[in-house]
């Protein structure tokens, strides 16, 4: 497997979903994230990253909230925001990053 750092700093997009198992926002943002995937297919990789599994990598990246989604292009943050966002609303932010 990929490390982290390898993944985001991929020339395709990457949005990272910081979550935990407990956290029912996170529960009700996989089916989005889903929804999302099949809309934008290989424009982007979407990976989901336990925060209780990984607490480093939580710290490292300073998630204070989960869920926590942050969008990468080439290795470099372009957007990040804690909570659930729409469908459409990912997918919109996503189409402006390609």
């Amino acid at each position: 497997m990929s490390s982290f750092n390898e993944i985001i700093a991929s020339q395709k997009l990457v949005l990272v979903d910081f979550s935990a198992d407990w956290c029912g926002p996170c529960k009700m943002l996989a089916p989005i994230l889903k929804q999302v995937k099949d809309e934008v297919g290989d424009a982007i990789k979407i990976i989901k990253i336990d925060v209780d599994k990984n607490q480093s990598l939580a710290s490292q990246y300073q998630v204070m909230g989960v869920p926590t989604l942050i969008l990468y292009k080439g290795g470099k943050q372009v957007w990040r925001q804690s909570g659930v966002l729409q469908k459409h609303e990912l997918v919109q932010l996503i189409q402006s990053h390609l």
